[in-house]
């Protein structure tokens, strides 16, 4: 499968770049270092997964996916609280983050049913 055809990697390389965009500003390198890197890491394991042979490995790689999703979401939670993020960008992150964990579920499930 094509990783570059999925939605769930285009939506996240996005969600990814915007991060990168507008946290610029943001003086802790540690935190923008920290949200960048879940960010980033969310469709580069999409894209390892999808090239792994195996159903069992593209599921693992797309569980690491999702927990990068769910570190991303608490630093925007986070990020919003201590006004390093814009709150109504922060919001629009978090529900992306929502919806694409959702997709990777969906997907992960497709691969279930192809064993």
């Amino acid at each position: 499968m094509n990783f570059e055809k999925l939605e769930v990697w285009k939506r996240s390389a996005r969600l990814s770049a915007d991060i990168y965009i507008h946290t610029k500003q943001i003086k802790d390198y540690g935190f923008r270092d920290q949200l960048t890197r879940s960010g980033l890491s969310v469709p580069s394991n999409i894209a390892e997964g999808m090239s792994r042979d195996s159903n069992k490995e593209k599921k693992r790689f797309l569980d690491i996916a999702r927990s990068s999703l769910s570190e991303a979401r608490t630093q925007i939670y986070i990020g919003i609280e201590i006004e390093f993020i814009n709150k109504e960008r922060g919001c629009s992150w978090l529900q992306e983050t929502k919806e694409l964990s959702a997709m990777l579920n969906s997907l992960k499930n497709k691969l279930s049913c192809n064993n």
